[in-house]
């Protein structure tokens, strides 16, 4: 059909892209198929599979015969192009520091990312956590310190109300949370509101079922 609206993420459903991606179609409570691409294999090499992906990675978006990759990119695309709730705050500041916030996890604290894998989040991995490095350890207490104060005490999400930065910024808080490393309490609780919504737990069981 040429309105089909198309999900390639990987096999495993480990990609906190794809993931974030998931998400926000789940919220937005927009119909979609979804599109395993196993990486193990190759797939995402393979010429059929090139000609759709701008970079050969995953996740990717079609909608009929338009195509998106960059996981940033499609989560405004489902925002602006569909109806439903709001991905973003409508207040132009508030949605101006939900993208700070995803560009900044995004692009820094690699640190925490090569020492706290994504796949511990997943119940991939039992065995205890090694001790983070200096350079982690300073780079969590820079993450735990923004999110105190992105924040507002008492309250459940950044802004007015939830946006998928919030998702974001829980995934990467929730990579310190799963390994057992030191949190401060209100934002272990934070992490624990957002694992637990209802979009976020539907991709959790993707992975528990692959």
């Amino acid at each position: 059909m040429a309105n089909t609206l198309v999900l390639y993420t990987d096999a495993n459903f480990f990609s906190p892209w794809a993931m974030a991606v998931h998400v926000a179609l789940d919220e937005k409570g927009v119909a979609f198929e979804l599109s395993p691409v196993d990486l193990d294999k190759g797939e995402q090499r393979r010429p059929e599979y090139r000609a759709l992906s701008l970079t050969g990675k995953v996740p990717l978006l079609v909608h009929g015969d338009f195509r998106l990759a960059e996981s940033s990119a499609m989560i405004e695309y489902i925002d602006e192009a569909f109806q439903g709730a709001p991905l973003l705050p409508r207040d132009v500041r508030q949605r101006a520091q939900a993208r700070q916030v995803q560009a900044w996890v995004r692009t820094d604290l690699s640190v925490i990312r090569q020492e706290r894998s994504s796949d511990r989040l997943f119940g991939a991995s039992s065995a205890p956590a090694p001790a983070l490095s200096d350079a982690a350890r300073q780079a969590a207490d820079k993450l735990c310190a923004a999110a105190e104060r992105l924040i507002p005490s008492g309250a459940a999400q950044m802004f007015d109300t939830w946006s998928i930065a919030d998702f974001e910024l829980a995934f990467m808080l929730n990579r310190l949370v799963a390994a057992g490393d030191a949190v401060p309490a209100r934002l272990a609780d934070y992490v624990r509101q957002q694992w637990g919504r209802a979009s976020v737990q539907r991709w959790v069981a993707l992975h528990a079922a692959s």
